[in-house]
């Protein structure tokens, strides 16, 4: 029986929450994964989890456990770090993840230049707008739009977005500009939804939010197709500050209503502590942090 294989699925089951979940993630089958569990559990003459028809919840024993067996791994994982030579030199895999339009605009190129800048350093980027959990993702270092949860990862604010109003000067020469947020309903706006239309947008109004009702005429699923529309003189978008900076840089979008919008979103590059810190994370971190301080600034 291998006991760190065993620890290793146990810990899956745990962080997952159910054996099909478990059992996808390892990459086995569900009747393996249920096998090696019974075994563990017969080998230790205790129950590690509570069955329900939906998850498995960890007992007591399991939970101990659980805890012990991460450690281990951990430790497992530190030493065969510092035989490969990652506390010695910057060498290794990073996997990293961002949303998508963030991630396209600003981390790509930045990561690029440090793949040059460090040949030794091999990176796994993810880009998605579905927020990751590093341990069941094996990330090594997250960045973050919005105010965040209580977390136990080391999180450094790298700066800010906004979510702003635009449009096309060819749109405001013939439709002008809002003066407030109640003048949408007479503006086509650009909405951003898959499952419907929505009907308002929330502005900050003398230290308040309010909703404002809109007329949407075109509603797309990806702000980067809203952009584009903007840009074809379609109407009124709303979309994060860096998914169309280009564009106003360019003079081709126009941002409105300035005063009216809602306090930025911070964006954060965070990482789970780890003693010591893998040479090839600290040489990334910085790396990266100065200069996407400097894009998002």
């Amino acid at each position: 029986m291998d006991r760190f294989e065993l620890m290793s699925i146990v810990v899956a089951i745990a962080e997952a929450g159910s054996l099909s979940a478990a059992s996808r993630k390892l990459g086995k089958p569900i009747a393996t994964v249920s096998r090696k569990l019974a075994e563990l559990e017969a080998r230790l003459n205790t129950q590690l989890f509570r069955r329900t028809s939906r998850q498995m919840a960890l007992t007591e024993t399991g939970r101990s456990y659980i805890e012990a067996c991460k450690r281990i791994i951990d430790d497992v994982a530190d030493a065969e770090r510092e035989v490969s030579g990652e506390y010695r030199m910057p060498t290794g895999d990073l996997t990293v993840t961002a949303p998508w339009g963030l991630g396209h605009m600003h981390l790509l190129p930045v990561a690029c230049e440090f793949l040059e800048a460090y040949p030794d350093i091999t990176l796994r980027l993810l880009l998605s707008d579905r927020v990751m959990n590093p341990l069941e993702d094996r990330i090594d270092v997250s960045i973050r739009i919005g105010n965040l949860a209580d977390s136990s990862m080391i999180a450094t604010r790298i700066g800010s977005v906004r979510f702003v109003l635009c449009a096309s000067p060819a749109y405001i020469a013939v439709h002008g500009c809002p003066a407030s947020p109640g003048d949408l309903e007479n503006h086509d706006c650009i909405t951003i939804d898959e499952m419907a239309t929505p009907r308002s947008w929330r502005f900050a109004v003398q230290g308040s939010d309010i909703m404002a009702p809109i007329r949407s005429r075109l509603t797309v699923n990806t702000s980067e197709a809203a952009v584009e529309a903007a840009l074809a003189g379609a109407g009124i978008c709303r979309v994060m500050s860096y998914k169309m900076e280009a564009a106003r840089r360019k003079g081709d979008l126009v941002i409105m209503l300035e005063e009216f919008e809602q306090e930025p979103w911070p964006v954060h590059i965070m990482y789970t502590e780890r003693k010591p810190v893998p040479l090839k994370l600290r040489a990334f971190l910085d790396w990266i942090t100065p200069r996407l301080k400097t894009r998002l600034s």
